[in-house]
């Protein structure tokens, strides 16, 4: 198992990979040196020795590639931004709606214009933003992203590394219930056996890290950049969790590293149906049932998909401009993922308060990251596979939760992963860290006691 017991495992750079970076720094140097004096004379030219090519963006895109410095990271949006908001909220131009109906043809008027009121008159950004900066915060440069993480670590000898990865339209703000419990367990109830230090990145054009610039970055690029921020953090071995996004991007880094694993932990498990015909049919009654009924009620919950999959840049002129417009398309999703009954309106505020829903939605306005983050469904369409994906050789844990977007029969997941531990949930839902975290937490220690 293990243990970080050196100077180097609390946020330094692993002895291998600063040699291999100095090296490459030192030989860029003096071509970024050559290069500048061609440039400041004649623009780009051809250098020998090496015959390479570089202008000043592409030595400063090299130079940024190429370090592997961790540095300090505290949220501070300007106060500017925070008035631009309000002037943008209290010049809202809302549409209209049919009477009689609520949810039906996507966010509720009447709900939205009680959440744009809280936005603009009482929610408290500042307050948000302090409690989130309350967790250690660093950001590093990898492929070309100045990719933001949370590194909370825990003063349980115990701990093991626990990457956590949310999804879409969520953030790092998702798991503001569980840093606190996973790190300190003593604190909240629970068992020094079951501290983690956690790991939670905003995705690769999610939140406080940059996008990426170039296309093809998708799900399974990120995973490898999460790998490689794992390598240079000095975890060799470490935990899975995630849901959305992040448990798609956690079973693609399964697949490429098995063998660096502890564990998969994984609230919205995916696999194909698969080719052996018993496995394939191996569903009881009661339980084809709950994945028809999902299935079917998914059916009229996907445009959002075919927008962001095909024309994101589109959807992003108007959502990067309008917060009403960023609160109603992201709102929706809450509504329509969360464990409401489906046969009548539900009240949001049952299983969210105004503050958590309106900080991860600040979390995108603020960082005019909703165009990048919609990026990811385009690019899972169209990034060519860097492997193919085969059986999960990691112990993975399953977490069901009844309103979960897609639910598998268990006998199909058997098929694609190491399965250890499947519990079905009594309630919640799709962002099950936020709406369920005890439930979420409970099942996530159990599982891990099994690996320690």
């Amino acid at each position: 198992m293990h243990k970080e017991n050196s100077i180097r495992a609390r946020f330094d750079i692993p002895a291998r990979a600063l040699g291999l970076g100095l090296l490459f720094l030192g030989s860029l140097a003096c071509h970024s040196a050559r290069a500048a004096d061609i440039i400041a004379t004649s623009g780009t030219q051809t250098m020998s020795q090496p015959d390479i090519q570089f202008s000043p963006a592409q030595v400063q895109q090299q130079l940024a590639a190429s370090s592997t410095a961790i540095t300090p990271f505290r949220i501070n949006v300007p106060d500017s931004a925070i008035a631009d908001l309000r002037q943008r909220l209290s010049l809202t131009r809302l549409p209209d709606q049919l009477g009689g109906v609520s949810w039906e043809y996507g966010t509720d008027l009447e709900y939205l214009k009680a959440l744009l009121d809280y936005w603009r008159t009482e929610f408290n950004w500042r307050e948000q933003e302090e409690l989130l900066n309350q967790h250690s915060q660093f950001k590093t440069t990898i492929d070309n992203v100045d990719l933001h993480f949370i590194h909370q670590r825990s003063s349980h000898e115990s701990a093991i590394p626990l990457l956590l990865v949310h999804g879409w339209p969520g953030s790092v703000s998702e798991f503001s219930k569980l840093i606190g419990p996973l790190t300190e367990p003593t604190s909240h109830g629970g068992s020094a056996e079951d501290a983690f230090h956690v790991i939670a990145p905003s995705l690769p054009g999610f939140g406080f890290s940059s996008a990426p610039t170039e296309p093809g970055f998708g799900p399974e690029q990120m995973a490898l950049a999460l790998a490689d921020l794992m390598e240079r953090l000095g975890y060799e071995q470490y935990a899975l969790a995630g849901g959305d996004w992040g448990a798609i991007i956690n079973r693609h880094l399964a697949n490429h590293y098995p063998e660096r694993l502890i564990g998969l932990h994984s609230n919205m498990v995916l696999a194909n149906p698969p080719a052996d015909p018993a496995q394939r049919d191996a569903v009881s009654e009661s339980e084809a049932a709950v994945v028809e009924a999902r299935r079917n009620y998914m059916l009229n919950e996907v445009g959002y998909q075919q927008i962001q999959g095909t024309k994101p840049q589109t959807l992003g002129y108007g959502l990067n401009d309008s917060p009403a417009g960023l609160a109603g398309w992201i709102v929706e999703k809450f509504h329509g993922w969360s464990d409401l009954p489906e046969d009548e309106p539900g009240n949001l505020d049952n299983n969210f308060s105004k503050d958590e829903i309106l900080t991860n939605i600040s979390i995108y306005w603020f960082t005019g990251s909703i165009t990048s983050s919609a990026r990811i469904y385009y690019e899972n369409r169209n990034s060519p596979r860097i492997k193919p994906m085969s059986y999960i050789n990691v112990p993975t844990g399953a977490a069901i939760f009844p309103a979960e977007i897609y639910i598998l029969p268990r006998a199909w997941v058997e098929a694609a992963y190491d399965l250890r531990q499947w519990t079905v949930m009594p309630e919640g839902g799709h962002f099950a860290a936020l709406e369920q975290p005890q439930s979420y937490l409970k099942d996530l220690r159990e599982f891990y006691r099994l690996l320690r």
